[in-house]
């Protein structure tokens, strides 16, 4: 990348960082200021702002997401990179969900000519899961696939105690998951067992597993008072601002821990091949 990214204060930042954006059905999110405006037909201002890379939900514990494949068509229209995640819930049989997923996918490479060369492939897990709904999810997906899914896992106290509780083997079963952290606050995550991590490193640590992070989602979004609240880290060495460049509404924003190239390649690694 040439320089820093909008919304991003790549100075106070040590080594690359790389901006991907992940979007749901509950996307666009309502304009609140004047700016640039996206819809899931258009993300062309999501690119202009820097957002190399686009992961939408794919489904939810059964569900599949109405917005997923226009989103993902917009992206690769504006040659960002493609993705899709799926919300992983404990009363659906993991390996159901697996499937649904891989269905998807399938469907959705085969639905245009992709600019992309390939389709990354994310979990989502909820708090509540155990190690072997996660495991099974992921090995469903890599049986049917050949891809190592991608976890992303929110900064939850039920996961860190599972995860980091977890034998020997299962955790180096899950570490052939890039981890994709949520941390949107110096100040959250703070419990009766954990105090709050204060950055992505902390919570790194806190879960046990993982030697280092390979995304970080910084930028969240709340329902509040009846509008969308950005929740945005901007602490210490990391100050990212609350909206995206000049995007006039909220976006839920992610780092990757590395250059434009790097995370080309690792799209691939982790990915469907589209071309």
């Amino acid at each position: 990348m040439a320089g820093p990214s909008p919304g991003m204060a790549a100075p106070a930042v040590s080594g690359q960082l790389t901006e991907v954006v992940n979007v749901s059905a509950y996307d666009p999110k309502e304009r609140q200021r004047a700016g640039a405006p996206y819809t899931e037909h258009n993300v062309s201002a999501l690119r202009l702002n820097g957002a190399l890379g686009l992961i939408a939900r794919a489904g939810k514990g059964g569900s599949l997401d109405t917005k997923c494949a226009d989103f993902l068509a917009a992206a690769d229209r504006v040659r960002m990179l493609p993705g899709v995640y799926y919300r992983v819930q404990r009363h659906v049989d993991a390996v159901v969900q697996a499937d649904q997923l891989v269905n998807r996918v399938q469907a959705l490479a085969g639905s245009r000519s992709w600019n992309a060369p390939a389709l990354l492939i994310c979990g989502d897990y909820d708090g509540n899961l155990r190690v072997s709904d996660i495991l099974r999810f992921a090995d469903r997906v890599e049986a049917r696939t050949g891809v190592v899914p991608v976890a992303y896992l929110e900064n939850s106290q039920q996961l860190k105690l599972t995860l980091g509780n977890a034998d020997s083997s299962a955790k180096a079963r899950l570490r052939r998951m890039p981890y994709w952290l949520a941390l949107y606050s110096h100040e959250s995550g703070a419990g009766p067992i954990f105090p709050a991590p204060g950055n992505p490193e902390g919570l790194v640590d806190q879960y046990r597993v993982w030697p280092t992070w390979t995304m970080w989602q910084y930028g969240g979004v709340d329902w509040e008072g009846g509008r969308s609240r950005p929740k945005v880290y901007s602490h210490g060495r990391h100050r990212f601002s609350p909206y995206f460049g000049n995007m006039d509404r909220p976006v839920e924003r992610n780092v990757f821990k590395g250059s434009p190239a790097a995370l080309a390649a690792f799209w691939q690694r982790h990915g469907v091949r589209l071309r």
